[in-house]
């Protein structure tokens, strides 16, 4: 079992920005571009009210240094 736990676009976006992520710079429609030093680029193209399961969040976490003890 993963020890993340499905969560609102809007949670994890708020929370990439609580570990230090810096909006970069915004892209066209609806994706932003977080940056975090020490860390590569990562497009988000989440809506707010979009429901992200265990797996993908694992994969964000991966490029982006979110924990689980983040959300």
């Amino acid at each position: 079992m993963s020890d993340w736990p499905a969560s609102k676009a809007r949670k994890v976006f708020k929370a990439l920005l609580h570990i230090g992520r810096e909006i970069k710079r915004d892209i066209p429609g609806s994706h932003i571009k977080p940056h975090r030093r020490g860390y590569p680029d990562y497009i988000w193209s989440f809506h707010d009210s979009e429901e992200i399961g265990p797996v993908m969040l694992s994969k964000i976490a991966k490029k982006t240094g979110l924990e689980p003890k983040d959300l």
